[in-house]
């Protein structure tokens, strides 16, 4: 029976992935084998001895100690793509709401409220209208820097409204690569993206190299006017050197979903509480991707979308499985292999890879490891964890 620790309000359709029989689920679950989050604040102290796993049902993962994680073996899972349609819909949104004055236009019909005459209340509506004049986004340059789950999803709505969509992205996956439409230009630096888009919007990962990437020197190279959307992390745009660029004109408007001190009361600043993945659709897919991940990696020791450990699966044999996490450092295969070796354990199949400093491996036995085996492979130095699963 494996323990999983919740925190937060986890959607119930992520929690009844876990069956009854083989999960107990649970905010006040103690010495857990896992835990799932979404927006609680996990500290280095909750990592228990038992804990293999934490579970992130969300894209970004700065509210877990990663590193310690790392350094205790234990593997941090996240849920990139599973709101991405939720993200998607909301930048939709910001670049019409950036292009017509939606939001003002509401307002002003709200302040007419105490006109009840239907002609007094038409001609204030007709003589006022030309305020809130916009323009289409049909025909203007959208820079899309990040071309992953939400960018190339934002890339291709774009496209479908008639703009040009020009993308930046040095590290873009295969499987990005693929989902991106052929008619996205793609540019070979920032400065270049900016100096021709009328709007930019961002689409990276929260990494210290993403830190302040929209600063004093990067909004020097924007097209004069141009909107620039942050639905990402906030600590990628540097507030100071944006709120410059905005009172000099060099930016005509920031929408972001990321609320911060002195940009709040901003004429030219739309800023939404962190709405990104607040949607039952994507609260639902990123529960129940979080919870597949979990099960799988709880069960036969797949892991899948994790932000610290190597991917590694490997389709199961049937048999006994040993799932061994070792810091990366030479030799340590041989020496496990050996003492499967001098105990006569035959390897029915196997899978090493490593990322960094942490290596994880699956192999398939033909016979149940017993405790003194168990033993053994952890005393070698370096080993962190070890579990033993029967597959069936």
């Amino acid at each position: 029976m494996y323990k999983i620790r919740t925190y937060d309000n986890i959607a119930d359709r992520g929690l009844e992935r876990f069956s009854r029989e083989n999960f107990t689920v649970g905010a006040e679950v103690d010495d857990p084998h896992a835990m799932l989050l979404r927006s609680h604040k996990l500290a280095a102290e909750d990592l228990c001895p038992g804990l293999r796993a934490v579970a992130r049902a969300g894209a970004g993962v700065n509210n877990v100690p990663v590193q310690a994680c790392s350094e205790l073996g234990i593997v941090v899972f996240n849920t990139p793509g599973a709101n991405a349609n939720s993200v998607k819909e909301l930048v939709l949104a910001a670049l019409l709401i950036s292009a017509r004055d939606i939001v003002g236009g509401i307002q002003f019909v709200s302040s007419l409220k105490d006109v009840t005459d239907e002609e007094e209340l038409n001609r204030l509506v007709e003589a006022k209208k030309k305020r809130f004049k916009g323009r289409e986004l049909r025909g203007k340059s959208l820079g899309v820097v990040g071309l992953g789950a939400i960018g190339s999803l934002v890339a291709r709505a774009a496209l479908d409204l008639g703009m040009e969509v020009l993308g930046y992205d040095p590290a873009i996956s295969v499987d990005s690569a693929w989902r991106l439409p052929s008619e996205v230009q793609r540019m070979e630096d920032l400065p270049s993206l900016f100096a021709r888009s009328d709007y930019v919007t961002l689409h990276v990962p929260l990494i210290p190299e993403t830190v302040g990437l929209i600063n004093e020197e990067s909004l020097n190279s924007f097209r004069p006017g141009s909107i620039l959307l942050n639905f990402a992390r906030q600590p990628i745009v540097a507030s100071e050197a944006l709120r410059a660029a905005l009172d000099d004109g060099r930016i005509g408007g920031y929408i972001a979903d990321f609320p911060v001190p002195g940009l709040t009361e901003h004429p030219k600043v739309r800023l939404t509480p962190h709405l990104g993945a607040s949607t039952d659709e994507a609260e639902e897919n990123c529960a129940v991707m979080a919870a597949d991940l979990l099960i799988e990696f709880l069960s036969v020791g797949n892991v899948r979308h994790s932000v610290n450990f190597p991917a590694v699966s490997l389709e199961p044999s049937g048999g006994y499985r040993l799932a061994i996490t070792n810091r990366n450092v030479p030799g340590m295969l041989s020496q496990i292999m050996s003492v499967l070796a001098a105990r006569q354990i035959n390897v029915v199949d196997m899978i090493n890879k490593s990322r960094e400093g942490v290596a994880y491996n699956l192999i398939d036995i033909a016979e149940e490891a017993e405790p003194a085996l168990i033993d053994a492979i952890c005393g070698i130095d370096s080993v962190m964890n070890v579990r033993e699963f029967q597959i069936p």
